[in-house]
């Protein structure tokens, strides 16, 4: 016969509860001796039944982590290491993507929230009265998106456009290009609030664009009409499309124009020229919003806000303007 809880209390020489809890909040069990109790539990080849669990503490110990573009390669960093946080804190993650799609976002959180303790929301195209709305039915961390009264992780673009703008006017820039993403992406209001704050620039917001490298493609034309010599992009796979875009108009990167994405992604490495970008530190906050959410759940957090720091990387893709 299959090992009970009890089999395993009984061998450890602790109480059920405490065997219980190793599983279902290890944090709270004595290092010591949720060892020892993980180690029967192996030699006895007991495993919780995690259906079981749920109905006894109300907990699934799935938590639901909803994208707006899997094949952006700037999510995969962020799934992986919200996975691999939360597996070893004993909860499972479904991945679901909207596609950019508000509607289909709204209707993937109604999906998860019976069968999820809480979603990760990685920049959400619902409106913050929307998501509001949907937060009374399962708890919410809000990646890349500040909404009130909600856990959120936010990744300071601002900062990195600052950055990204004070480097190419350190090169001579004057007249700079916004290359600008989808409507009500939060992450685009941010870039143009801190563009057009900043002095001695010559700005011109190009936009709405698709968050892709045709986005960058199909805005090539309008770059090179607006006159400007630099140019920061709404994210790399749209640099990397204006960059090519560029280059079949006979308009060279960095010779003409400099050209400077975000997000620091592994293609952004290997294109030719190698992209100057705004560093994101999607990994730390894919850690960070499992806590946030674990935390919420738990019902040991007060709304919190966590700005994590962004950083420039100079590669290739700007130089000094031509005279």
């Amino acid at each position: 016969m299959a090992a009970t809880i009890r089999d395993v209390a009984q061998a450890s020489g602790v109480h059920v509860s405490t065997v219980s809890r190793t599983f279902s909040a290890p944090h709270l069990v004595n290092p010591e001796t949720r060892n020892r109790v993980l180690a029967v539990a192996e030699d006895l080849g007991y495993r919780p039944n995690r259906a079981a669990r749920a109905l006894t503490t109300g907990r699934t110990h799935n938590i639901g982590l909803i994208v707006a573009d899997i094949a952006n390669p700037f999510f995969p960093p962020l799934i992986k290491a919200a996975q691999a946080h939360a597996r070893a804190r004993d909860y499972h993650v479904f991945v679901a993507d909207t596609d950019e799609d508000p509607q289909v976002e709204e209707e993937l959180i109604q999906t998860l929230t019976k069968q999820v303790d809480g979603v990760l929301l990685c920049s959400p195209r619902l409106s913050n009265r929307a998501i509001e709305r949907l937060h009374a039915d399962v708890p919410f961390v809000v990646v890349n998106r500040r909404v009130k009264g909600m856990p959120t992780i936010l990744m300071d673009v601002g900062h990195g456009a600052r950055l990204a703008i004070e480097h190419m006017t350190g090169l001579g820039h004057r007249r700079i290009a916004l290359v600008s993403g989808p409507s009500g992406s939060w992450t685009s209001g941010e870039m143009r609030a801190a563009a057009t704050a900043m002095e001695g620039v010559d700005l011109v917001i190009l936009g709405p664009n698709a968050p892709t490298e045709q986005g960058g493609l199909a805005v090539a034309a309008d770059v090179i009409a607006s006159g400007a010599t630099g140019v920061l992009a709404y994210n790399d796979l749209v640099a990397i499309g204006l960059i090519e875009g560029l280059y079949e108009r006979g308009v060279r990167v960095p010779d003409d124009v400099s050209v400077v994405g975000v997000d620091d992604i592994v293609s952004g490495r290997l294109n030719r020229p190698k992209l100057t970008t705004v560093a994101m530190p999607t990994a730390a906050a894919g850690r960070m919003a499992v806590d946030l959410l674990l935390q919420s759940v738990g019902d040991s957090a007060t709304p919190t806000l966590a700005t994590l720091e962004t950083s420039l990387v100079v590669r290739e893709s700007t130089g000094e303007v031509r005279q």
